[in-house]
Formats: structure tokens, C-alpha cells, sequence
């Protein structure tokens, strides 16, 4: 189930590259990351460097950070998985329009 969830990261464009941080995978964009899986014994995180400014109708995330959120998951229970899908396909594009606003910035 990780591994779907990554994969579906990587899918988001040619420009995703991952790296391995504190032992979980990591989407990024060039320099800057915008999303990760991590498992653990009994749940698994789909998690989102800037999860705090994305859209979530389906109120998906979980956190109370600054800026990262993540969406847990358990076997056994039922989740708007589509709407999950929504949510990486927004923090890969959130990630793009932060890059592009820096480079206009300069």
C-alpha cells in the first residue's frame, strides 16, 4: 500500500525526484519537498510538507503543525482514497507555484 501511494507521487511529473529521509521516502521538486509515505506497525501517513495551506474538502488531514499535515491510514478502514489522490495531485502543484514564486522573486 506504500509503495501505491509513492508511486502515485512520483507519477505527479518528470520533475519528482525522491531521496530517503529519516528512513521514509521522500517527493520533492528539485530542492524542495512536498510529500512522503511513512509506515509504522499499525498505521501507515501519506503526509504533506505544506498540508496546512491545501484544499481538503474531504477533511482527509490530520495535524496541528505550522505548515505539514498527513492522512492516516489503517487496514480495515475506509477512507475517501480518491480525495487522497486530490491531495498529492495539490501538494505537487502547491510545491510548483512556491518554486516559481521564488524564482520570480529573484
Amino acid at each position: 500500500m506504500a509503495l501505491a501511494w509513492f508511486t502515485r507521487m512520483r507519477q505527479c511529473g518528470a520533475d519528482v525526484r525522491e531521496l530517503m529521509h529519516d528512513g521514509c521516502p521522500v517527493a520533492c521538486v528539485g530542492d524542495v519537498a512536498f510529500g512522503y509515505v511513512n509506515v509504522f506497525r499499525s498505521h501507515m501517513n501519506v503526509g504533506f510538507f505544506y498540508g496546512a495551506y491545501l484544499d481538503d474538502p474531504a477533511s482527509l488531514l490530520e495535524g496541528a503543525g505550522k505548515r505539514m499535515r498527513h492522512v492516516k491510514l489503517r487496514s480495515g478502514v475506509d477512507r475517501d482514497l480518491t480525495a487522497l489522490g486530490y491531495l498529492i495531485e495539490d501538494a505537487y502543484a502547491d510545491v510548483k507555484r512556491r518554486i516559481e514564486g521564488e524564482a520570480d522573486a529573484t
